[in-house]
C-alpha cells in the first residue's frame, strides 16, 4: 500500500471508466429495486433483505448480530430498522433462549404474508434489470467476480 507521502497508484483510464460503470449502475440498481419494492408493497430493500434472511431459517429467527452480519449492517442500525419493522407488525424480538444477552428477531406471518406478496416483482425487477441483459457466461462471471469480492472484504 501506499504511504500518505506517495504519489497515489491513480487508476488508468479503463479502470476508472469500470469503476465509475460499476458505481452507477450498482446505485441505478438498487434504486430501481427499492422504488419498486416500495411503490408496490410498502417495503425498502432492507426490509425485504431482512425478511428474507428471517424466512430462510428453520425457526424464522435469527440473532440480531448474525442477523447484522448476514444484511451487512451496523447493529446500531440494524436495531432501528428492526424497530420499525416490529411496529409493523414484520418481526419480534425476543431474548435468546440460550443465552439471555442475546437477542433474537423473528418473522412473523404478516411479514411472511408481505415477502411473499414482494418477492415476484422482486424477482422480477432482478431478472429484468440484470440477469436477463447478461448471457449466461456472464452471469457466471459477475458471479465469481463479486464471490471474489466479497470473500476479500468480509474480513475487513
Amino acid at each position: 500500500m501506499n504511504s500518505e507521502r506517495d504519489d497515489p497508484n491513480w487508476l488508468t483510464a479503463d479502470e476508472q471508466n469500470a469503476w465509475r460503470l460499476y458505481m452507477d449502475g450498482t446505485n441505478r440498481l438498487m434504486s430501481v429495486l427499492n422504488r419498486n419494492l416500495q411503490e408496490q408493497h410498502g417495503l425498502s430493500l432492507a426490509e425485504y433483505r431482512i425478511l428474507v434472511m428471517l424466512s430462510e431459517t428453520a425457526d424464522g429467527s435469527l440473532r440480531m448480530s448474525d442477523l447484522a452480519d448476514g444484511v451487512l449492517s451496523s447493529r446500531s442500525r440494524l436495531t432501528h430498522q428492526i424497530r420499525r419493522m416490529e411496529d409493523d407488525g414484520m418481526v419480534v424480538r425476543s431474548s435468546c433462549p440460550d443465552d439471555g444477552r442475546g437477542v433474537l428477531a423473528t418473522v412473523t406471518d404478516e411479514g411472511r404474508r408481505r415477502l411473499a406478496e414482494a418477492a415476484p416483482t422482486h424477482v422480477d425487477d432482478v431478472r429484468n434489470n440484470l440477469i436477463d441483459l447478461l448471457g449466461k457466461t456472464q452471469v457466471k462471471a459477475l458471479a465469481r467476480i463479486f464471490g471474489r469480492i466479497d470473500e476479500a472484504l468480509s474480513d475487513q
